[in-house]
């Protein structure tokens, strides 16, 4: 396995002397806590790491009132402890706050440990909450822009696309081809990836409730289902006639335009336009003839569906091409 050091680590490291310095420096009992909170606070995302932060505050400061209430009220012993968790944690799971049973038990310990309750006791434990919480999200206000993974999964599911339409675009001429379909497996890959980084970046944006470029990932996917329809008709097609050949003239201009802006209308045109083609040609003299000529009636019509996702999404705003030059793009 490659050894890799990553942002997470690297904010955990520095949050955690960070958090156990403060609370040293402030003559906290325990500050070593502080440390302990921070290292559970900090999340891959900020929208977790906000709830996370609560959920442990939460319970931690109801650690306190729930001991002093059973270890005053009863005594201080072992037995008492997870008598009060029966009580404990299902209070903190109502309060949908069960991420914070862990940390609130630290706090529990330490109030055992110092076998008496007292306001300076609450107010440590209170300090000592607050740093390692505090730091935490500070820490993790920092995260690495994932705009550049985005774009590169974009352009490489655009790579691949183009790809299996001109594995089409062969068969069509030729009747024939040496293809290994990975573009398929490597395509379907791709999207679980992209979207799964595309959610991410919502979770880091406190006030986004969307990313486009999820959408987009979800336009294509759905678009990669229809290429996989079309695929076994391509291969089902036997024979080399006219309209084939229009047809594969077709997708090689589409294949040419794979981008991320919208302009899918223009394409919709042509292929309308191609299918009146169609229908005014002479009928098929041979019933293979006439096989050959469904099956590529049949792929049209999924190529129109494929379009007309495309048309529904509105476009990535930019995208860079080859020579660097920012601009809007096709298809």
């Amino acid at each position: 396995m490659k050894f890799q050091i990553g942002y997470r680590t690297i904010k955990t490291a520095v949050g955690t002397s960070i958090a156990i310095l403060i609370a040293q420096k402030l003559g906290l009992h325990n500050f070593a806590s502080a440390g302990i909170l921070t290292i559970l606070c900090i999340q891959v995302t900020k929208r977790r790491s906000l709830r996370t932060a609560w959920h442990r505050f939460v319970a931690c400061v109801l650690a306190m009132p729930f001991s002093a209430l059973f270890f005053e009220g009863i005594a201080y012993h072992p037995i008492i402890i997870g008598l009060m968790l029966f009580f404990f944690i299902p209070t903190i799971v109502m309060l949908k706050a069960k991420e914070g049973v862990v940390t609130s038990s630290v706090i529990i310990l330490h109030i055992y440990i110092a076998h008496h309750i007292s306001t300076g006791l609450f107010l440590n434990e209170l300090g000592v909450i607050v740093i390692g919480i505090g730091v935490a999200l500070i820490i993790n206000l920092y995260m690495p822009s994932v705009e550049k993974k985005l774009e590169f999964y974009q352009k490489r599911i655009e790579q691949n696309f183009k790809q299996i339409f001109c594995e089409m675009i062969h068969y069509l001429r030729r009747g024939e081809s040496e293809w290994d379909g990975k573009e398929i497996t490597e395509t379907a890959r791709l999207f679980e990836e992209a979207k799964t980084i595309a959610l991410l970046d919502v979770e880091n944006h406190l006030l986004r409730e969307e990313n486009i470029y999820f959408h987009y990932f979800k336009m294509r996917e759905k678009q990669f289902e229809i290429i996989e329809r079309v695929l076994p008709i391509v291969t089902s097609i036997t024979q080399t006639i006219e309209q084939g050949k229009m047809i594969s003239d077709f997708l090689e201009e589409l294949s040419e335009n794979i981008h991320p802006g919208n302009t899918a209308y223009i394409y919709i045109e042509k292929l309308r336009r191609m299918k009146v083609e169609f229908e005014e040609m002479e009928l098929p003299k041979t019933r293979e003839e006439f096989e050959v000529r469904a099956a590529l009636l049949q792929l049209v019509n999924e190529m129109d569906r494929y379009l007309i996702l495309k048309s529904s999404f509105k476009g990535l705003k930019k995208s860079t091409d080859v020579n660097g030059v920012r601009e809007m793009e096709a298809n």
